[in-house]
């Protein structure tokens, strides 16, 4: 196996682990997935984070929401992976969201930078929502027409 092969797996058991917290809306472990400081981005925002504590309160807040909206299952497709160095990876991912009856509710990309840190682990240092906020609007609009 190549170092890129293990790294290629690596991102794929770390995105499932990741799905796997924000379904059990486990906000201690989602933010165990990011290396401190890390930086959020969108085309509004870009917050840096220095203390766990507190991205660990910004996704508290994204619990509210899905718990609010019956979201409650989040299935990663990951479309790209750029290894950049022998330590840094840029990973592409589309997160789709479902209900309790395996319903899709909305879908939305993202792009990680990811880094390789004590014992061969990966964190995240960079997050990119592409398009979550256009596609939670969408799909807000829709059931409320419903």
């Amino acid at each position: 196996m190549t170092m890129n092969d293990q790294i290629y797996k690596q991102v794929n058991t770390f995105f499932d682990a990741y799905a796997h917290a924000l379904e059990n809306h486990d906000t201690k472990l989602l933010a165990y997935h990011y290396h401190i400081p890390c930086t959020l981005m969108s085309d509004d925002n870009t917050t840096a984070f220095s203390e766990s504590s507190k991205l660990e309160g910004l996704f508290n807040q994204g619990v509210v929401f899905y718990k609010q909206f019956g979201i409650v299952h989040a299935r990663p497709t990951i479309w790209n992976k750029d290894v950049w160095t022998d330590k840094i990876i840029r990973v592409r991912v589309n997160w789709q969201y479902f209900d309790a009856q395996q319903q899709p509710v909305y879908d939305c990309d993202y792009h990680y930078v990811m880094r390789e840190v004590k014992n061969g682990q990966l964190k995240i240092i960079c997050s990119v929502s592409v398009n979550e906020k256009e596609r939670m609007n969408e799909w807000m609009k829709l059931k409320q027409t419903k």
